[in-house]
């Protein structure tokens, strides 16, 4: 092991869903740790570049909409490109859609699902494919505390985010002979776009921090150590793990 078993210098990462909020906070804490990083976005992650090149580091745009399966195999090959190599991927994009459970539609369901879940495994493969052959990687799943959880008015992201629980753990069965580590980090309340509608909600908002032992909502930097440990020699053999970073929400 190196002397600083958390250096990622070398090391390239992809991180989907770049431009703001927790692929922001990863993003930059990754370059920090030393890596190159390709940011996968719809929008453009300027403010993000700045960040990593701030760092040192360099940063790589691939905009790409993750709806659909169909640029996997171009975000690799992208990275790889401009990077010139992809040892660590963050399945950070996702999306929500609330409404109670009796009035849910089936497009609240396939939308969520597709980008949650599909989406997330089949780059997930695409980047096992690549990382197979060239010595191994790290994979890092962003879950939620909806993994754990029921929640209330969000049912296919309670079920895309346990699927990112189950397949976590499926992947590292899989790969870890490889020499691919897979992971998950499963955030607490963070203050995000995401999470706008729960903050702005006066009684919900009070509920929540009066549930978080912190006393306070997370902020998307507080999930950069768990990212770099996860993508670092550190935890060459930590596989299948799902990490909460929640401010003591699980252990109410």
């Amino acid at each position: 092991m190196a002397d600083n078993p958390f250096d990622l210098t070398g090391k390239v990462a992809c991180v989907t869903g770049a431009n703001t909020g927790i692929g922001q906070g990863i993003a930059v804490a990754l370059a920090r740790a030393g890596a190159d990083v390709a940011l996968v976005a719809r929008r453009d992650p300027a403010d993000t570049v700045a960040m990593i090149e701030d760092a040192g580091r360099k940063a790589a745009v691939i905009m790409a909409d993750l709806s659909s399966i169909e640029p996997c195999e171009r975000i690799v090959s992208e990275t790889v490109e401009a990077l010139g190599g992809f040892d660590i991927l963050v399945n950070n994009a996702g999306i929500i859609r609330r409404n109670d459970a009796l009035d849910f539609t089936e497009d609240d369901w396939d939308t969520v699902i597709d980008t949650n879940l599909k989406v997330l495994f089949f780059l997930s493969q695409a980047a096992g494919l690549h990382m197979a052959g060239h010595g191994g990687g790290s994979i890092i799943n962003i879950a939620s505390m909806l993994t754990f959880q029921g929640g209330i008015r969000v049912a296919s992201y309670t079920a895309s985010k346990s699927g990112v629980g189950g397949l976590t753990k499926l992947l590292a069965n899989e790969w870890a002979a490889k020499g691919i580590t897979v992971n998950a980090i499963a955030p607490g309340y963070i203050a995000t776009n995401n999470t706008a509608a729960l903050q702005a909600d006066a009684d919900r908002n009070r509920q929540i921090l009066e549930r978080i032992p912190a006393g306070r909502w997370g902020e998307p930097g507080d999930l950069g150590g768990a990212a770099v440990f996860l993508a670092s020699d550190a935890a060459r053999y930590v596989q299948g793990h799902i990490l909460a970073v929640d401010g003591g929400w699980l252990a109410r």
